[in-house]
């Protein structure tokens, strides 16, 4: 069973060109759902599973506590993987074609509103080569709305500052072109003015944009640290992750009446109703503006 997962993998590596984070949920999800039909219902091949074999995997979750995103993850995972195994003939049936996704419950995203976006960029120490660095990736991060992964995987020639944009691989191997302000601009020019040669000890063999005090490239693990160090720092008492500025951008440039699909764009999603979570961020906040100042609310 394992060689025909591994197969799967290098199909999602080589075919789709997914994200490493992606593919390893992937092959974690077909493992564990490996391991259940192995285990538990004693079958020695895929092509033995039938639906009910995936119904009873999913009632397993369930009794797990697994969450219904957890769950839909898998159904997500058990879906494409037999539908590899029939189209590579390594199977005879697609046993998920009748497998109902669970209904997600849609949580809206946390956002900091603007004053709490001024503190975190403004708590850095621009006097040392780390506070310049940092100060330049929170600065695009809410000045782009790309991701972590985006951010750190970013070489030195994927930011065009004079034309005023960057160059950033997303999800699916997807290319996509995001402005930049003014503001994050200049904080990169400082940056690469600055920091990252003091950083890199002069040595500028790496491509990468952003580096650790190693001079190699920043992982998201490493961002993940200094950021809750900031939050720290500028007093943020509500629970800030990385995604968070993603969501702040989103929600804040249709607060001030950007174009929905020109958000889509930007963020890089696939289908907007993905981007349309945003649209009801702001009717949340609306709402809790009329009922703290509206005297009849």
């Amino acid at each position: 069973m394992n060689d025909q997962i591994q197969d799967f993998i290098h199909y999602l590596v080589v075919e789709r060109g997914l994200a490493k984070n992606t593919i390893d949920s992937y092959e974690r999800d077909l493992k564990k759902y490996a391991q259940y039909l192995e285990h538990v219902e004693q079958l020695k091949s895929f092509n033995e599973v039938t639906r009910l074999h995936i119904v009873n995997f999913l009632k397993y979750l369930s009794d797990q506590q697994k969450s219904s995103k957890t769950i839909a993850r898998h159904v997500a995972s058990t879906r494409s993987f037999h539908q590899f195994l029939l189209r590579e003939k390594a199977a005879d049936t697609d046993p998920s074609v009748h497998i109902d996704t669970p209904q997600l419950e849609r949580k809206l995203p946390k956002v900091l509103n603007a004053e709490e976006v001024e503190a975190l960029l403004n708590v850095f120490d621009t006097s040392t080569p780390f506070g310049i660095r940092d100060k330049a990736m929170l600065e695009l991060l809410y000045a782009t709305g790309i991701r972590v992964s985006e951010l750190v995987n970013l070489n030195i020639d994927d930011a065009h500052l004079t034309m005023g944009f960057i160059r950033c691989i997303g999800k699916g191997n997807k290319e996509r072109i995001v402005p930049i302000g003014r503001l994050a601009t200049e904080a990169i020019e400082e940056y690469l003015q600055h920091s990252r040669s003091v950083l890199t000890k002069q040595k500028e063999q790496d491509k990468a944009l952003f580096v650790n005090h190693h001079g190699r490239r920043l992982t998201r693990q490493g961002f993940w640290k200094i950021l809750k160090k900031l939050a720290s720092e500028a007093k943020i008492e509500k629970e800030l992750t990385p995604h968070t500025l993603r969501h702040s951008f989103a929600t804040h440039l249709l607060e001030n009446g950007a174009d929905l699909r020109a958000v889509q764009e930007m963020l890089g999603h696939a289908d907007i109703s993905t981007t349309q979570i945003y649209t009801h961020v702001t009717k949340a906040r609306l709402k809790d503006v009329y009922n703290q100042f509206h005297p009849r609310a």
